[in-house]
């Protein structure tokens, strides 16, 4: 009996001490194994950029953040992001999902992924707002002039003739797209039409980007995919993001004039750099889905929005839709927009109701 109380004595102390260990050893054991992720304040934060060729464009990234390991791993998954977004909703890529969906038999409902069925969606209901000016199923009249683009720098006396041009329209029409939102299927009901996103998949690419950044804690970036930018909130102890917009001055000439942008969406439109001349006339990129031909119009876009899919889509069918009805579309939904006039004589820009660029 005397030994068995001994025994529980012991034993007893040395669970006492081991636990006393545990007490001392533990705060040294957490400070070692976080010592890798000392804690930096935002103020010393640093500032990283990287620029990669996507989409056809540069796609650049500038954020903020603790260190350079991370500025690395995380650019490197935004990258990854936007090759996986490009594969769903590039129209040069035979075996992207939006290209095959354009190859999908007629009358069959087809699944697709969130990320197309959400671009579709938002399409199809500009498509609606604006009775055909912004028409995704437009992609045979846009091919066909984008191909005499090139074919031009061969043949500079290569034209359209009237029967390209009309059996390419009779391949488009949006109301021949049926979007089934409970199944997320998607049914053509026509034969040979071209899905083009060209007008709206930069712009939400851009808005996946940010969502990435921002989820990984960096919550000071800029975005940007040729004339789509998206920014979050600004750099510490600046107004804003420093972006330019071109503006006309006092004597009608152009210039890129500075304005600061918070958590907002500025994405420009135009035929500024994309455009085909024919006997002097100027036929631009953008394919009014309307008629099938380029615009001869000759006007640049702005739009301020809180999203750059929508300042995207916005942008190109404001294009479409001309000065006058364009300004009046946007006034109506109280778009920030910023139209410049360059067809005619001296250029003019005219603001928006609500446009607060400057």
């Amino acid at each position: 009996m005397i030994r068995s109380f001994f025994r529980l004595l012991y034993s007893f102390r040395d669970r006492t001490f081991r636990i006393v260990q545990g007490f001392i050893y533990f705060p040294t054991l957490l400070v070692l194994s976080t010592g890798c992720n000392v804690f930096i304040p935002e103020s010393k934060w640093q500032r990283f950029e990287y620029v990669e060729g996507e989409m056809g464009v540069d796609f650049k990234l500038k954020f903020y953040t603790s260190s350079e390991a991370k500025a690395e791993r995380v650019a490197k998954s935004v990258y990854s992001r936007v090759e996986e977004l490009n594969y769903i909703f590039s129209d040069y890529e035979p075996n992207s999902e939006l290209s095959r969906l354009s190859r999908a038999p007629v009358g069959i409902p087809i699944k697709v992924s969130d990320e197309l069925f959400e671009v579709l969606l938002i399409a199809q209901k500009l498509s609606l707002q604006t009775r055909g000016a912004f028409d995704i199923t437009a992609g045979a009249s846009v091919r066909l002039w984008r191909e005499l683009r090139r074919e031009r720098e061969r043949n500079p006396n290569k034209v359209l003739s009237l029967k390209e041009l009309r059996s390419a329209q009779k391949r488009v029409g949006f109301n021949q797209l049926k979007l089934n939102n409970k199944n997320k299927t998607v049914t053509l009901t026509a034969s040979g039409l071209q899905l083009d996103l060209g007008g709206i998949a930069k712009g939400y690419v851009v808005d996946e980007a940010m969502g990435m950044l921002k989820r990984k804690g960096i919550n000071r970036a800029f975005v940007a995919a040729s004339g789509d930018i998206l920014v979050s909130r600004a750099p510490l102890n600046r107004p804003g993001w420093k972006i330019e917009v071109r503006d006309v001055d006092e004597f009608g000439n152009i210039y890129p004039r500075t304005i600061y942008l918070n958590n907002s969406a500025l994405s420009t439109s135009g035929d500024t750099e994309q455009f085909v001349e024919i006997n002097g006339s100027v036929f631009s990129h953008i394919v009014d889905p309307r008629t099938g031909i380029g615009l001869t119009s000759r006007i640049q876009v702005s739009v301020i929005s809180a999203s750059s899919t929508l300042s995207d889509c916005f942008a190109t069918a404001i294009c479409v839709l001309g000065k006058e009805e364009g300004l009046q579309f946007a006034d109506t939904r109280k778009l920030q927009v910023l139209i410049m006039e360059l067809a005619e004589g001296t250029p003019r820009v005219t603001p928006s109701r609500y446009w607060q660029g400057w």
